[in-house]
């Protein structure tokens, strides 16, 4: 019996070997033959995987089908399985630079498969398809403002309220230190942008959300995430008002101090919303947005720019009233949630926090690059700031204020530590909000007196107007008026300007008319009685009582023939 059960194993050893052998054999077959071997050992042929219909009765055909699509320069088999169909080997003798120029900006290289995209000497390929011109300064990126460009090599200077470092070449703002200003569950605290300073502001405000500043009186203003409103707090002492109750809650705020509007974001409305900074106006800018996350402002360029990280994440800009809406970043961006200007340098850096990562673009959505990367400080950052040559934001995860340099992400520094819940960050400086000229509604023209915004129109309008227009207006218009000092009339170029067209006009029209009193002189009384400004078809001619207005209707009439010129 023993060797009886003994046989019996051997013979099912041998049946078990023959079962395997024949179907490695057919496995072996199977892929000569280049075919597809199903989990149930069947064979198919290898141009029906992934072709949406099961062939394998067990399906395994139509398993593991969601590839990565390929790149510009791969190819994509039609049995997504390393082309062992040989699909890769049809049609190589294709030009695809033929068609619409293989998709490139500039020139197609055809290829033995495929092609490529290249660019002229002075440009880079961005994206695989497009060229974009080199800038010097970005590219070297060692300015921290000022960047000039001439015979191969570069000069940095400092803008306006900052002093160069001569040993570092750093730009450092004049005047005192720059807070750094953030809400927490702790409430509103302030560092200093070195770290070496901190306290909390005496009237306590706990909870995190975003915040903007008014620099000239000291203002900031939050809002508290998940709540309709908008509070006003002063740095200096316990005051805290109520400004605006919105609709939905607010997801970020920034500050035009030149025009004194408070923009902000509603994810709820998906709105981009404007009032007036004393809050007795208020209006939705832009709708039928994705989950608007930020919000920065440019009065001095008149440029609004928001960022949306809904199921299309994307930076876009458009003019102070709305218009003229321009995306910026539309690629490799997954949820972005600050926004900060580096106006020097017409930069816009934002952080990423499903990237884990900041970036920044030029205001024309070109020159990008990604500056900070996961560095263990980026697992949720929340608020983003930048300031001479760095960067500062807020972590939630490790509970940080850090900054790093902004050029490279460099010098990485934690300012401060054990911070439940920050929220967003803010600099108070002055050199961040310096004053200039207001925008018209007119392109490219700027108000050399005083300004009118009005908020109730079909869309916000921003007029230049003169003291006597202004005490004429419609008390039920909410409007705001301020002077703007750095371009004014008084300017004694503006002035000299000025005053040699007046004279050449006078000259002019002086002329004209013994010209016309020689030419016509019977009916000369009659022509002299009805000869008057209102008449003139030349605005500049100014004579008796109206050389006491002579300003402001001068310059209306320049400021309305620039708008007819457009």
């Amino acid at each position: 019996m023993r060797h009886l059960g003994g046989l019996f194993l051997l013979l099912a050893a041998l049946s078990w070997c023959y079962i395997l052998g024949a179907e490695a054999h057919s496995l072996h077959a199977c892929h000569q033959q280049r075919g597809f071997w199903c989990s149930d050992g069947s064979c198919i042929q290898r141009l029906r995987v992934c072709d949406g219909h099961k062939d394998c009765e067990d399906g395994s055909d139509e398993q593991r089908c969601d590839f990565v699509s390929c790149k510009k320069d791969e190819f994509a088999c039609r049995s997504r399985l390393y082309c062992s169909d040989g699909s890769d080997e049809d049609n190589c003798d294709q030009n695809e630079c033929l068609v619409d120029n293989g998709g490139c900006s500039h020139r197609c290289v055809d290829q033995p498969m495929g092609f490529l995209c290249d660019c002229p000497s002075n440009m880079k390929l961005v994206g695989d398809s497009q060229c974009e011109e080199i800038d010097p300064c970005l590219e070297s990126d060692v300015c921290d403002q000022l960047c000039v460009h001439m015979n191969g090599s570069l000069t940095c200077d400092c803008q306006e309220g900052y002093q160069r470092i001569q040993t570092t070449s750093e730009c450092k703002a004049k005047g005192e230190e720059a807070q750094l200003v953030f809400p927490s569950s702790q409430g509103i605290r302030t560092i200093s942008v070195t770290g070496t300073e901190h306290r909390r502001l005496a009237l306590y405000l706990p909870g995190s959300g975003p915040v903007a500043t008014l620099v000239s009186n000291r203002t900031l203003y939050w809002a508290r995430p998940g709540r309709s409103s908008v509070y006003r707090v002063s740095l200096d002492g316990n005051k805290k008002d109520l400004v605006l109750k919105v609709e939905g809650s607010v997801s970020g705020l920034a500050v035009d101090w030149i025009h004194q509007l408070l923009y902000w974001t509603s994810m709820e409305s998906g709105s981009v919303n404007v009032g007036l900074l004393d809050g007795s106006a208020q209006r939705p800018l832009i709708t039928g947005l994705d989950r608007p996350s930020a919000v920065a402002v440019d009065p001095f360029q008149g440029l609004l720019l928001w960022a949306q990280c809904g199921s299309s994440p994307q930076i876009e800009r458009s003019s102070l009233q709305g218009r003229d809406r321009k995306p910026l970043v539309t690629s490799s961006i997954r949820f972005p949630v600050a926004l900060s200007l580096d106006m020097p340098r017409q930069l816009l850096y934002w952080v990423d926090q499903g990237m884990r990562s900041i970036s920044r673009v030029n205001l024309e959505g070109r020159h990008r690059k990604t500056v900070v990367e996961s560095n263990g400080y980026l697992d949720q950052p929340f608020g983003l700031a930048v300031f001479e040559g760095f960067l500062y934001w807020s972590e939630e995860v490790t509970h940080s204020i850090c900054r790093a340099n902004k050029h490279n992400g460099g010098n990485l520094q934690v300012l401060l530590s054990n911070v439940t819940s920050p929220g967003g960050v803010v600099i108070v400086q002055p050199a961040l909000q310096p004053n200039g000229p207001s925008v018209c509604r007119h392109a490219g023209t700027v108000c050399q007196q005083e300004y009118v915004v009005d908020l109730l129109s079909q869309s916000p309008q921003f007029d230049c107007t003169c003291s006597e227009k202004k005490q004429n207006t419609s008390q039920e218009i909410p409007v705001i008026s301020r002077t703007v000092p750095a371009t004014s009339v008084s300017d004694p170029a503006f002035a000299g300007i000025l005053s040699l067209i007046m004279f050449l006009s006078v000259l002019l029209g002086g002329m004209a008319l013994w010209w016309w009193r020689e030419e016509f002189r019977p009916s000369r009384s009659l022509m002299e009685q009805s000869f008057s400004l209102k008449e003139s078809q030349d605005p500049l001619i100014i004579q008796g009582p109206h050389m006491g207005q002579n300003t402001c209707l001068v310059k209306d009439t320049l400021l309305k023939r620039d708008g007819d010129a457009e």
